[in-house]
């Protein structure tokens, strides 16, 4: 599945891995903030959104380390990089 296009065609989920501090001073709209190291404790709440979900961050490092994890639990997700390229995506369309 293309990335670009689940992100258009708002396809899953979109999960904002920094800080609350940072997904405050601008995110993705629709986006949803669980910061990296709540990830494995918020394992049981993240199973239940819709699927795939989209990750992304500053840079694309701690939704990458998110993305490896969330694989190894079995959930369908990919690393979206830096949220202003996620951004830049959803306001193709």
């Amino acid at each position: 599945m293309d990335l670009e296009k689940i992100i258009k065609e708002n396809q899953g989920t979109i999960i904002d891995v920094r800080s609350f501090a940072e997904f405050s001073g601008g995110h993705v709209s629709g986006s949803i903030n669980i910061a990296l190291n709540e990830i494995p404790e918020r394992i049981e709440e993240i199973k239940i959104l819709k699927m795939p979900l989209v990750l992304c961050c500053a840079s694309g490092n701690r939704s990458g380390q998110a993305q490896h994890f969330l694989s190894q639990q079995g959930i369908e997700c990919h690393n979206g990089g830096s949220w202003l390229d996620v951004n830049y995506y959803q306001s193709q369309n």
